[in-house]
């Protein structure tokens, strides 16, 4: 039994979104998801997938999205990323009594593993595409979801905890942010998430241990789409 992670599969089985125009890694990607995954992931195993799973706009067009991720081996659990449109915050509930014993959306709540709680939430970091404002506002919604993950495992009795964002935990040239912050205060071991592409995206990203915590990037094209063991 061990738990990988992964993110970012943009899969449009419905939607019509050809993903190679964003680089040769691109090419073929579903055929590379699921030959990798089969190749390192087992039924008895657990992945975290980051977001960002499908183009689809609403749950009938990622319905095709959402039977090729169950249909891989092993427990899923799907955290919501900023293209998840089929997934807004009052749909977590009604998701996961659609899918109940195939896929687990987490979001507001948390998954047991062993002796650990993973808990995790969208996130959110500052990309230069709005204002000061809105960036506060969304980043301070997504403190509070987080927040309501780690107090639910911890009233449940948990003590140790793996968190998971999709968007980086800061900004570009940040060292510290509310979500590192909150990662130190609850004592997370680990902070795994994706969202970044490219070369320029990957050397900037917020990786290796910080103040104890260790820090992974798992954005499906940095790890080539091979999904990332994170313990075993």
């Amino acid at each position: 039994m061990a738990l990988y992670a992964i993110g970012d599969f943009h899969l449009s089985l419905t939607a019509n979104k050809p993903m190679d125009i964003f680089g040769a890694e691109w090419k073929n990607h579903v055929k590379k998801i699921e030959k990798y995954w089969k190749k390192r992931v087992t039924d008895e195993d657990t992945t975290v997938i980051t977001g960002d799973h499908s183009w689809g706009r609403n749950l009938a067009e990622a319905e095709k999205d959402l039977a090729f991720i169950e249909a891989l081996p092993g427990r899923k659990i799907l955290l919501r990323g900023n293209h998840d449109m089929f997934w807004d915050a009052k749909k977590t509930r009604q998701l996961n009594e659609k899918f109940a014993g195939k896929l687990f959306f987490l979001q507001n709540n948390f998954f047991s593993y062993q002796d650990y709680a993973l808990v995790g939430t969208k996130g959110y970091c500052y990309e230069g595409k709005d204002n000061a404002e809105h960036f506060l506002k969304i980043r301070d919604r997504e403190i509070e979801r987080l927040k309501v993950s780690f107090e639910s495992a911890r009233e449940a009795g948990y003590e140790k905890f793996l968190m998971f964002l999709h968007y980086p935990p800061t900004t570009i040239g940040e060292m510290e942010s509310p979500f590192t912050l909150m990662a130190q205060s609850y004592g997370a071991e680990k902070v795994i998430y994706s969202h970044c592409h490219g070369k320029e995206r990957y050397d900037d990203s917020f990786k290796g241990y910080v103040n104890g915590i260790e820090y992974k990037l798992v954005s499906g094209d940095y790890l080539k789409f091979k999904p990332e063991r994170i313990m075993d």
